[in-house]
């Protein structure tokens, strides 16, 4: 369960967004997976496609999760990530409400979901503050 200061921020800042990045290794080579995401009673659940394999990679290990309001712009923007351990889950029928819709398709084929719990042991937050004005230019 979360304790300090930092720890429940970033929980909080991760219910404003519904998706982040999970990364561990699968045979020895890192990867980073989409995920959707809750927050619930301290930990975080992911939703992921099983099709690719990923969640097997994760289950049972240690995992980063990450996510950030990067894309919404604004002057205060951040980033959290979790590090902890992953395990599958059936979630009940109040988790699958709050993760909402499941996706019909993920390239181009059927979405098949699975559940995990991802219970946080390190939590880090960082926040970039623009003043008012910021400009951002992504091509010439």
């Amino acid at each position: 369960m979360p304790t300090t200061t930092q720890e429940l921020r970033a929980l909080e800042l991760l219910t404003l967004v519904s998706y982040g990045r999970v990364s561990t290794t699968m045979r020895a080579m890192p990867f980073v997976a989409p995920a959707r995401h809750v927050v619930v009673d301290g930990n975080v659940l992911l939703r992921m496609h099983a099709g690719h394999g990923y969640h097997r990679a994760c289950a049972g290990g240690v995992v980063a999760f990450g996510s950030d309001n990067f894309n919404v712009g604004g002057t205060d923007l951040w980033s959290v990530q979790l590090t902890g351990t992953a395990e599958i889950i059936e979630p009940t029928a109040r988790e699958l409400e709050l993760f909402g819709a499941v996706p019909t398709l993920i390239d181009g084929a059927a979405y098949e979901p699975v559940y995990m719990r991802l219970t946080p042991q390190f939590f880090s937050v960082h926040t970039l503050d623009y003043c008012a004005g910021r400009q951002t230019q992504h091509t010439v």
